[in-house]
This record gives structure tokens, sequence and C-alpha cells, in this order.
């Protein structure tokens, strides 16, 4: 009689760490803000993956290997949705990460997550932002210089950032993004829908305006 031979178990990598996600409004908010904020201004790029909130397993067959930072941003890769992010099978890691950090999570974003970022990751930008201020400092960013990281300094009260373009600092005491080659700051998406409202607004007013105009000149004319 031959021996039954028994398939091995398919791994499970769970799309979920059954924590529920506790954040204060404030944290919350900014958190989907700059998610938002960078969807929209990578839009036209197929290769670029913004997410956060989202488990990322990086070590294949060990779903205990597993993070999920607040913001991240991956390049080279689809932009498509996804349930969990596996790095064997993207092949790629993230290439920027942003914790919103509080006092209960400061000490494993500057310790454990950092370490994790920088030596298995290889995560080229991490940057920690304390809306509150309750940490000193608030803000911090590092960039991955001969595999360690190193602090980033600000220029213009702003921490560049060479991964995405962009410059990230306060504008009214709130994390924000500002791209120095229109030197504008990025728009939430609200603002950026109340902006594009008034903006239309305008143009219909002044589209009338002129129908307006060549109807007086039609009448003159006939006249």
């Amino acid at each position: 009689m031959q021996p039954k031979i028994h398939s091995a178990p398919a791994i499970v990598y769970p799309e979920s760490d059954g924590k529920p996600m506790a954040e204060t409004d404030l944290h919350r908010n900014l958190m989907f803000d700059i998610i938002k904020m960078l969807t929209h201004y990578f839009e036209n790029r197929n290769d670029v993956y913004v997410s956060g909130n989202l488990l990322i397993y990086y070590e294949e067959g060990n779903p205990k290997k597993a993070v999920a930072p607040d913001v991240f941003v991956v390049f080279g890769v689809s932009e498509k949705p996804r349930r969990t992010f596996l790095t064997w099978e993207e092949g790629q890691t993230p290439d920027f990460v942003l914790e919103v950090a509080s006092t209960s999570t400061h000490q494993n974003d500057i310790g454990h997550k950092k370490d994790l970022y920088a030596s298995v990751l290889k995560v080229e930008e991490y940057y920690i932002y304390d809306p509150y201020g309750e940490i000193n400092p608030n803000f911090i960013g590092y960039r991955l210089v001969e595999g360690a990281y190193q602090e980033i300094e600000f220029v213009n009260e702003r921490l560049p950032s060479h991964v995405l373009g962009l410059e990230l600092g306060e504008r009214d005491d709130v994390l924000g993004l500002y791209n120095p080659n229109t030197q504008e700051w990025l728009q939430p998406p609200e603002q950026r829908a109340e902006q594009e409202s008034i903006a239309r607004k305008h143009a219909e007013a002044e589209l009338a305006k002129a129908l307006a105009e060549l109807e007086r000149f039609r009448a003159n004319t006939n006249d």
C-alpha cells in the first residue's frame, strides 16, 4: 500500500493584524490626506503605488514578518489596488515611508521600525511626524546612505524628499507637501475640489459675460 502524500498547507498572509485602527481624528485625517495628495500627484504614472495602513509582508513563508506603515510609496510596481503587499512577489519594497507618530508609538517608530526600514526593507526615505507636537523633535526625516539612515536637514523649514520630488513641511501647523517646481503646496482633496469648483464657476461666469457681450454686439450691428 502506497503511503498517502499530503501537500503542505498553503501559507495564509492575513489582510489584518487583528488590531483596531486606533487613531485620533487628527492622525487619521492627516494620514488619509497625505495618501490622497500623493495619489493625485502620481495619477499620471502607472508605475507608482501609494498606500497606507496596509500590511507589507517581507519574508516569504513567515506571516509574522509584517509591518503596516501609515503612508508608503513604492516605485516600479503597478498602481493596482492590493489586499496585502508581498515583497517577494512584487520584487520591490517601499521607497518612502511616513509614520504619523504619537507618544504611545514613538519608541517603536524611532526604534524597531527605523531599524526594520533601514536594514531589511531598505526604505530610501523615512519620516516621522507628531501632529500634536508632544514629541521632541516632532518632525524628523532620514535618508538611506550606504545602508544606514542619516538625518535629513531642513531647507526653508521643510524636509526635501529626493524620492518624491517634493518637500515635507508644516503649513498652518499641519504637515503638508510642497512642490518646489511649481512653488505650490499640494491641496488636500476637499480644498482641491473647492478650488476647482470656484475656478469652474469663474470660467462659467466669464463665458456668460462673453456671450452677453456678443449678443449686445449683434443687436447693435442689426440696428
